[in-house]
């Protein structure tokens, strides 16, 4: 598989296409001494971003400062810029986190009246899922749609043929019985990839066993026969030797490398997989999840929001709306590999030809928000994943580490 890649100069181009097109002319009044604009970019996407907002800048005179954040460091510098008041102007926020950060109350609400001027911003222009719950918590929208994100089915289809398998599975059943012919490949190979740090995986599991993780009241509840065959599938994986067991391990390099030929991810490692061996180009695929009673994945990606406080919300408006244009969103998925949350961006010929994408959008249209639950990083997905990680790696007592989950968990609510 291919993934396409943007240069500065095409972005450059991009961006001004749009500026001509989509922003009106400033006034004399409104082009007076702009401010300039910080922005909290997670991960390490912060150089491509700088070539994405410079013709927004050039058109605009509005500087605009990208500070890289990286993920797991979001939380402390989030809780720090609360207390001192000194935040950004924009803020990545992603999805699983947003109800943490609405309840600060650092968030601008984003409501009809503040964005009646800016016409990219209508909730109507993104794909179905990314606004409404994924952007609004207690009915505030204090966020908008970014990127998207969802989880597929990578697997490497050369190696995949030589040892007798001739198609990805399609069921949650056959990925194990598939995973573990491929280990048997010899020592230090796998079939299949568990990121010990993805507390989403066992959820989507137990949405394919057709379970559900909150109950009729709102609460969070893992104590189900779903989750208990989700459970199964998860441990099962380890318990057959089919998933490496060291917390380092790389999916990219496993994947490359043919270690770890079936893995679940996102859009953005597609691109990741391009770079590192452009030679396994055509033997390598994406399919949507296998399924259980059910084929459903992930709805994550992540937002952009607006700091309460800043001095320049009316620039920051202007960047989210030209940050939400059909132009910049194709053209930030061509450089960053992100996916975008725009419906005429995702329609675009430069995406609609692309296999991959078409099977992206596929599975977008049975993916799930996660609960939004406070953190759910940092106590439910934790409590989650050091259970079932206790249970596969240091082999604690799968019935009581279970039951201590359930205790731990059960006083949750997503309302």
């Amino acid at each position: 598989m291919k993934s396409t890649r943007i240069t500065a100069p095409a972005l450059l181009a991009v961006g001004a296409l749009v500026l001509a097109g989509c922003t009106p002319t400033p006034t004399a009044e409104e082009s007076a001494a702009p401010g300039d604009l910080t922005v909290w970019i997670m991960g390490d996407s912060s150089a491509n971003f700088d070539a994405l907002v410079a013709p927004f800048e050039e058109e605009t005179g509005i500087a605009v400062e990208t500070v890289a954040v990286p993920w797991d460091a979001i939380d402390q510098k989030f809780t720090t810029a609360v207390a001192s008041g000194d935040g950004p102007d924009i803020i990545q926020i992603g999805v699983s986190k947003l109800r943490t950060f609405a309840d600060s109350g650092a968030l601008l609400e984003l409501d009809a009246d503040t964005l009646a001027d800016h016409p990219h911003l209508a909730a109507e222009n993104f794909i179905d899922g990314v606004a409404g719950d994924a952007t609004a918590i207690g009915g505030s929208v204090v966020s908008l749609p970014w990127v998207s994100d969802t989880r597929v089915l990578f697997t490497r289809t050369d190696i995949l043929g030589e040892a007798g398998i001739d198609a990805p599975p399609a069921t949650w059943d056959e990925l194990r019985a598939d995973a573990k012919t491929l280990a048997g490949r010899g020592d230090g190979q796998y079939g299949y990839y568990i990121p010990q740090w993805d507390s989403a995986l066992p959820v989507v599991m137990t949405w394919d066993q057709g379970g559900e993780i909150v109950d009729a009241d709102g609460m969070i509840d893992f104590d189900t026969p779903e989750f208990q065959r989700a459970v199964d599938l998860y441990t099962g994986l380890y318990a057959d030797g089919s998933v490496p067991t060291n917390s380092d391990f790389d999916q990219t390099q496993g994947f490359v490398s043919g270690v770890a030929p079936m893995l679940v991810s996102g859009p953005y490692l597609a691109g990741a997989i391009a770079d590192a061996a452009p030679e396994l180009d055509g033997k390598w695929t994406v399919t949507t999840l296998p399924t259980g009673a059910a084929g459903t994945s992930l709805l994550a990606g992540s937002n952009l929001g607006v700091w309460g406080s800043s001095d320049n919300t009316d620039g920051a408006l202007d960047l989210l709306d030209y940050l939400s244009t059909p132009e910049t969103q194709v053209a930030w998925f061509e450089s960053d590999g992100q996916l975008p949350t725009v419906k005429d961006a995702l329609s675009d010929p430069a995406l609609a030809a692309d296999p991959m994408v078409e099977v992206y959008t596929q599975q977008l249209a049975d993916a799930r928000l996660l609960p939004l639950v406070p953190n759910w990083d940092g106590e439910t997905g934790k409590a989650l994943l050091d259970a079932l990680n206790s249970i596969v790696l240091t082999g604690a007592d799968r019935d009581q580490t279970l039951d201590a989950l359930f205790q731990t968990t059960s006083g949750t609510s997503v309302n």
